[in-house]
C-alpha cells in the first residue's frame, strides 16, 4: 500500500512515532476529503510502517471547530444532503478502527463535530485555555460524530449527559477534572507533551500494547457505526424544525436563541 494522496493533512514519521497535522488554519473545519485523508493515513501507518503511536494535531488557532460542508462555519451544523453526511460518518468509522494508539494535541477549540474528532483518539492533551463543547442542542440539533457513544465511555454517563443536554463549554481545566482530557500543557509546550506521551506508548512492547488496546476498545467501532446511523436519523427530522432554523439564525446573529419546541 503506497501513501495515498492526502487533502490538507501532513504525515511525518520519526522513529516509532507519526505526526498527523491537519492543515486548514485558523480553525481547521473538516469535510469529507479531510476525514478520508485522516482515515487513509492511519490505515497506511497501520499496514506499511513500524509506527507505534500517532500524534494528531492541527495548524492554527483551533484544533477543530467542527464540520464544514458548504457552509460558513462557527456554529450552524452541516447542511450537506443526507447521503453526503452519511458517507462522511462512514469514513469516520475507519478512524475508530485504526490499530495504532492516537494522542490528540488539542489547542484552542474543539467544537461539536470537532470534539468528535478529538474523541477518536485514545488520549487528549489540551491547554488550560482550550475550549471543548458538544454544543449541538444550543443549535436545535442532535449530536454527531458518534459523541453519543464516545463521551459516555470516556467521562461517564452523567458527565456526558450534562455536556450533551446543556451544550456547555468546558475549559481545559474543567475537561481535565472530568477525564475528558488526560493532561494539560501550556500552548507552547503542547506538542512536546503530546509527543512525550507518544514516546511513552512507543516504548511499550508493540504486540502486547496493540493486544491490550484491542481488548479495551473492543466493540468501539461497532458502537460508533450504530451511533452515527442513529444520529443521522435524529438529525434528519430536527433539521426540519423551527428550533433548528432559530438556532442557526441566532448563531449567525450572535445572540441567544429563543426556542419554542416547534
Amino acid at each position: 500500500m503506497s501513501l495515498p494522496e492526502l487533502t490538507d493533512l501532513n504525515l511525518t514519521i520519526d522513529g516509532y512515532v507519526a505526526t498527523l497535522e491537519i492543515q486548514r488554519p485558523p480553525h481547521n473545519y473538516f469535510d469529507l476529503p479531510l476525514i478520508e485523508s485522516i482515515a487513509d493515513a492511519l490505515e497506511y501507518v497501520d499496514r506499511e510502517t513500524d509506527v507505534r503511536a500517532v500524534m494528531l494535531c492541527a495548524d492554527g488557532k483551533s484544533f477543530c471547530a467542527g464540520a464544514q460542508l458548504g457552509r460558513a462555519a462557527e456554529g450552524p451544523p452541516p447542511t450537506g444532503n443526507r447521503t453526503g453526511r452519511a458517507h462522511l460518518y462512514r469514513e469516520a468509522v475507519r478512524i475508530f478502527e485504526a490499530g495504532t494508539p492516537i494522542v490528540a494535541a488539542v489547542q484552542g477549540n474543539a467544537i461539536g463535530s470537532g470534539l468528535g474528532v478529538a474523541m477518536a483518539a485514545d488520549f487528549r492533551v489540551a491547554t488550560p485555555d482550550s475550549m471543548l463543547t458538544a454544543n449541538f442542542v444550543q443549535l436545535g440539533f442532535h449530536p454527531d460524530f458518534a459523541l453519543t457513544a464516545t463521551l459516555p465511555r470516556v467521562v461517564g454517563q452523567q458527565a456526558a449527559w450534562r455536556m450533551l443536554l446543556t451544550g456547555e463549554r468546558l475549559s481545559g481545566e474543567q475537561a481535565l477534572r472530568i477525564g475528558l482530557v488526560n493532561e494539560l500543557a501550556p500552548v507552547e509546550q503542547l506538542r512536546e507533551r503530546a509527543l512525550a506521551l507518544c514516546a511513552q506508548l512507543a516504548s511499550s512492547a508493540p504486540l502486547a500494547m496493540r493486544s491490550a488496546r484491542r481488548t479495551v476498545r473492543r466493540g468501539l467501532a461497532d458502537e460508533v457505526r450504530q451511533a452515527v446511523d442513529t444520529e443521522q436519523v435524529e438529525q434528519d427530522w430536527l433539521r426540519r424544525t423551527d428550533d433548528f432554523r432559530e438556532g442557526v439564525k441566532a448563531t449567525a446573529e450572535r445572540r441567544a436563541p429563543q426556542f419554542l419546541g416547534e
